[in-house]
C-alpha cells in the first residue's frame, strides 16, 4: 500500500466535503432566484397620448436596457393592451430604486474620442436597418434633424481636417462613439465629412443585429411620455408548497442517483458521487459568477445535467468492467475504459449542446434559462467525468486501497 497516495486521497475527500459544507451558506445568499421562486418587483407603465405599436416596441426595448443595467436576468417585459407595458424584475428588493431607474429617460450620445458630446438622441430623426442587395452588406442608416445635421456636418468636417490620413493609415481620433446610457453601442470611423445629415454604420453580421441597434438608436429618448400607474412587490408565482416539493424532489433525485452509483459500481461509484459534489459546486459557482437568475426550469436543467454527468461515469465504468473481465490489470483497464468511452461521451454531449443552442436561439425567458443552465451543466459534467474522476480513480488504484476487481463491479 502506498501511503502517500492514501493521504492524498484523504485530503481530496476532506477538501470536497469541507468545500460543500462551507459553500452552502454563500451559495444560498448569493444565488439569485427568479420570479417563480422568490418574487420581485412589478411595475406597470402607461404611455400617454396617441401611441403606435412602434412606440410601444421602443419603450419595451428601452426598459429592457434599463432592467439589464440592474444586473438581473430573465425579467418579464411585455405589452398590455394598446398603451401599457408590464415589467417584472426578479430578485430585486429595492423596489423604489428600481422604479426610479425604470422611469428615467434613455440617454443617447455621439461622442468624439476626447469625450466631447457632438449629438444626442434629440438630434436623431430616424435610424433604419438596411441590406445592400448587390453586396449583401448590412448597415444602419441614420438621419438627423436639421439642427443635428448642422452639428454633425461641423463635427465630421473638423475631425477630417484635424486628423488627416497619412499614407492610408487611419487616425483613431476620427472615430465617433455612440453611447446609450453611457454604454457604447458602436464606434464608427469618419471616412469623410458628412454634410447631408445622413450616415451609415456597417460591420453587422446579420440584419437582426442591425435591427436591434437601429431600434436602440431610435430609442434615444422615449417616443411618448410614460407614467408609472402601479408598482408593487410580488411574491413567488409558485406557492411555498410547490417550491418545497420541487426542492425535495431534487434532493431525493440526487440522493437516489448517488445510492445507485454506490451499489452498482462500488469504489468507482463512491468516486462518481464525489464527482457529483464537485460538479454541483462548480456549476453553482459559475451561475453566481454570471449573475444568473435561477428559475424552476433552470433547476430542471440542473437536474438533467446531473443525469448527463452520471451517464458519462456509467459509460466509463461499464468499459472498465469489460476490460477487467478480459483479464487486464486494474491500471490498464482504467486507461482503456476512459479511452474507449471518451468519444461516446463527447458525441452524446455535443448533440445535447446543439439542442440547448436551438432552445436558446429560438426560445425566450424561462426556456433560455433552461438552455443556459443545461449547457453549463453539460460542460461541467464533461470536465468532472474526464478529468476529476479519472485522476481520483487512478490514484485509488495506485494507492493499493482497493485491489480486488469485485470492488470495481467486475
Amino acid at each position: 500500500m502506498r501511503w502517500e497516495k492514501v493521504f492524498s486521497l484523504i485530503i481530496i475527500v476532506g477538501l470536497i466535503i469541507g468545500g460543500a459544507f462551507f459553500a452552502a451558506n454563500p451559495v444560498r445568499e448569493n444565488l439569485k432566484l427568479g420570479l417563480d421562486l422568490k418574487g420581485g418587483v412589478q411595475v406597470r407603465l402607461q404611455a400617454q397620448g396617441a401611441v403606435t405599436d412602434r412606440d410601444i416596441d421602443q419603450i419595451i426595448q428601452i426598459m429592457r436596457t434599463r432592467v439589464d443595467s440592474l444586473g438581473v436576468t430573465e425579467p418579464t417585459i411585455q405589452k398590455e393592451g394598446k398603451n401599457r407595458v408590464l415589467i417584472e424584475i426578479p430578485g430585486v428588493e429595492d423596489a423604489e430604486g428600481a422604479i426610479k431607474l425604470i422611469g428615467k429617460m434613455a440617454l443617447l450620445e455621439f461622442k468624439t474620442m476626447d469625450g466631447e458630446v457632438v449629438l444626442t438622441g434629440k438630434d436623431l430623426e430616424n435610424a433604419q436597418e438596411s441590406k445592400d442587395p448587390s453586396t449583401g452588406k448590412v448597415y444602419v442608416s441614420l438621419k438627423f434633424k436639421s439642427e443635428g445635421t448642422q452639428k454633425f456636418a461641423e463635427a465630421t468636417t473638423k475631425l477630417v481636417n484635424d486628423y488627416p490620413e497619412v499614407n492610408g493609415v487611419k487616425d483613431q481620433n476620427r472615430h465617433i462613439a455612440i453611447f446609450l446610457d453611457n454604454q457604447m453601442l458602436q464606434m464608427p470611423y469618419v471616412s469623410e465629412a458628412i454634410p447631408s445629415g445622413e450616415a451609415q454604420i456597417d460591420g453587422y453580421e446579420s440584419l437582426e443585429d442591425a435591427r436591434n441597434i437601429a431600434l436602440l438608436l431610435r430609442s434615444g429618448a422615449l417616443p411618448v411620455p410614460v407614467e408609472i400607474i402601479e408598482n408593487r412587490t410580488v411574491g413567488p408565482t409558485l406557492g411555498a408548497d410547490s417550491i418545497q416539493k420541487s426542492l425535495l424532489a431534487a434532493l431525493w433525485g440526487i440522493g437516489v442517483i448517488m445510492l445507485f452509483m454506490l451499489i452498482a459500481y462500488r469504489v468507482p461509484g463512491i468516486i462518481a458521487d464525489l464527482s457529483l459534489v464537485v460538479y454541483s459546486l462548480l456549476l453553482l459557482g459559475i451561475l453566481i459568477a454570471i449573475n444568473a437568475t435561477l428559475t424552476l426550469p433552470g433547476i430542471a436543467g440542473f437536474l438533467l445535467s446531473v443525469g448527463m454527468c452520471v451517464d458519462a461515469n456509467i459509460l466509463i465504468y461499464e468499459r472498465l468492467k469489460e476490460e477487467l473481465r478480459n483479464g487486464k490489470s486494474l491500471r490498464a483497464a482504467i486507461d482503456a475504459g476512459f479511452a474507449r468511452a471518451f468519444w461516446t461521451i463527447f458525441d452524446s454531449n455535443v448533440t445535447t449542446l446543439l439542442a440547448a443552442a436551438v432552445l436558446f436561439y429560438l426560445g425566450s425567458g424561462s426556456i433560455k434559462g433552461f438552455a443556459v443552465t443545461l449547457s453549463i451543466g453539460i460542460l461541467c459534467s464533461m470536465f468532472t467525468a474526464i478529468t476529476f474522476t479519472r485522476y481520483v480513480l487512478k490514484m485509488t488504484a495506485d494507492s493499493g486501497l482497493a485491489k480486488s476487481t469485485k470492488l470495481y463491479g467486475a
